[in-house]
């Protein structure tokens, strides 16, 4: 399970878009299946005669309501880039998890992220979303309810490894260290060609990870400008960026087949010799 901590923006649909694979819509409903956690506070806010089901465009209102109550909330920096966003994936081999696994993943991550403080009535709004495979997105407003900007740790990608690595042992998965070093000693042709694709697809510092990163900041800049022919370019760039993503997994996947052990073959029956003892 690999945390990836992406660059803050201003508005939470492209994050919301990412998650989901496909665009933002207001007629899609997102039911809990797909919104598998939220922060607590989101049940004060809710009628019990309301509906239960949001869309997609609800949720990302929902998400930037804190802009509209707190007009003059900043980070240190003076920006007012407050939404957050990070996935975890697993690994290729691993189970698929239940929708209360996702649940307690969400949350404890939340938590790993300093985003959900236990006991804190006045904390952020969040929501986790489920909506591909392997693959959990959060996504939260960094404003607080009561106006207060929520500064993540400085360690907070620390934070959240160290989280995943308790995770993938409470919930029997895969560890990463374990995925990526069932290599053998000795490396045949395939175990050879298998670390060249691990290199390739590595999350965090591979060189499909760098290009993805500068094109991904490349979208975020231009989102900023002013015009549509800038957000435009952006989705463009943001879908380019998406499928190298999924090219990342393809050859994770495929270095995992090129390193699983194969069933010996059975050693050939003993010939019986036709000589007699005495």
């Amino acid at each position: 399970m690999i945390p990836r901590l992406h660059e803050r923006t201003h508005r939470p649909h492209g994050p919301l878009e990412e998650a989901l694979g496909r665009p933002v819509s207001p007629n899609e409903g997102l039911t809990e299946h797909t919104v598998v956690a939220h922060w607590p506070g989101l049940d004060h806010f809710t009628l019990d005669d309301e509906q239960k089901t949001w869309t997609a465009t609800q949720w990302a209102e929902h998400l930037e309501d804190p802009y509209l109550e707190h007009p003059f909330a900043a980070s240190p920096d003076d920006d007012r880039q407050a939404i957050l966003h990070l996935d975890v994936r697993l690994h290729p081999q691993d189970r698929d998890l239940t929708g209360p696994e996702w649940s307690e993943v969400a949350h404890r991550l939340a938590r790993a992220a300093g985003i959900e403080i236990p006991g804190k009535e006045h904390g952020c709004r969040w929501i986790a979303v489920q909506a591909q495979p392997r693959r959990l997105d959060l996504i939260a407003n960094l404003i607080h309810l009561d106006g207060a900007w929520h500064a993540p740790p400085a360690d907070s990608l620390r934070r959240l490894s160290d989280q995943a690595r308790r995770i993938e042992q409470d919930l029997n998965l895969i560890p990463v260290r374990t995925g990526r070093s069932a290599i053998p000693a000795a490396p045949t042709a395939s175990a050879q060609l298998a670390r060249v694709l691990i290199q390739l697809a590595e999350e965090q510092a591979g060189p499909l990870a760098a290009v993805r990163g500068l094109i991904e900041h490349t979208a975020h800049r231009l989102e900023r400008q002013p015009g549509p022919a800038g957000v435009g370019a952006a989705h463009g760039l943001e879908l380019i960026a998406r499928r190298l993503h999924a090219i990342q997994q393809d050859l994770d996947t495929t270095a995992a087949r090129l390193v699983q052990p194969r069933t010996a073959a059975l050693p050939p029956p003993a010939r019986r010799s036709a000589h007699r003892s005495p």
